[in-house]
């Protein structure tokens, strides 16, 4: 089965697996929650400004591609969704993180990829990073593919190709401060996921007190 993803939909699809990981506790998620974390500025490359009209055509055409499913919990008043990646794609968890971290940040090397799916799943060495590409890249409909080394890199990269981010590349990094870089890392990382559940429970109050004052007539 092959895709061609729109650059919406591999952000949206990217965004649902990587939360299902990473903040389980607010999945799956509502369209405030995969909008915030969309646009959000951390882990992002490149950052974006979805709107709610763009996220929903996106979520809509995943689920027509059997990629996302919506959800209705038992209290639940907003929609929810969820993705189905691993069922349709035939992937383990594994291969979904290290697809989600190419979704959402663009080309990779193993180490790149090793560190930053550690919010997601536990790699113990590159070779294990390397074994679960070499799966994806060797799959009847590939989905991630191994790129030669451009001039003056020492490592290869590595690309996902269920769709239009393929080929994206970001521009070249402004000098970090060697405070500002002490401070990024894992740790930052975490920081900013929890900042994003906040928002997402302060969005979901608020839609509850929203609809608390229609039902009274506030």
């Amino acid at each position: 089965m092959e895709f061609d993803l729109s650059e919406h939909e591999l952000r949206v699809l990217g965004c649902l697996i990587e939360k299902e990981m990473t903040t389980p506790d607010y999945y799956p998620m509502t369209l405030n929650a995969i909008v915030m974390a969309c646009n959000q500025k951390s882990n992002r490359e490149p950052v974006v400004n979805y709107s709610d009209t763009e996220v929903v055509e996106a979520v809509d055409r995943l689920r027509d591609r059997g990629l996302a499913r919506t959800v209705h919990g038992k209290g639940d008043r907003a929609l929810k969704y969820r993705h189905v990646a691993t069922d349709t794609l035939e992937i383990n968890e594994r291969q979904a993180a290290l697809l989600a971290v190419l979704m959402l940040r663009g080309d990779q090397t193993t180490g790149e990829l090793r560190g930053r799916t550690g919010r997601y799943v536990e790699f113990a060495s590159l070779d294990e990073v390397a074994a679960e590409l070499v799966e994806l890249s060797a799959m009847e409909a590939p989905l991630a593919m191994r790129l030669e080394r451009r001039p003056g890199e020492k490592e290869a990269r590595y690309r996902q190709l269920l769709g239009a981010l393929a080929g994206w590349e970001p521009a070249a990094p402004d000098p970090v401060p060697a405070a500002a870089m002490r401070e990024s890392g894992p740790i930052a990382e975490v920081e900013a996921d929890r900042i994003l559940e906040l928002e997402t429970e302060l969005a979901e109050l608020r839609e509850r007190v929203a609809r608390m004052e229609r039902e009274l007539g506030l």
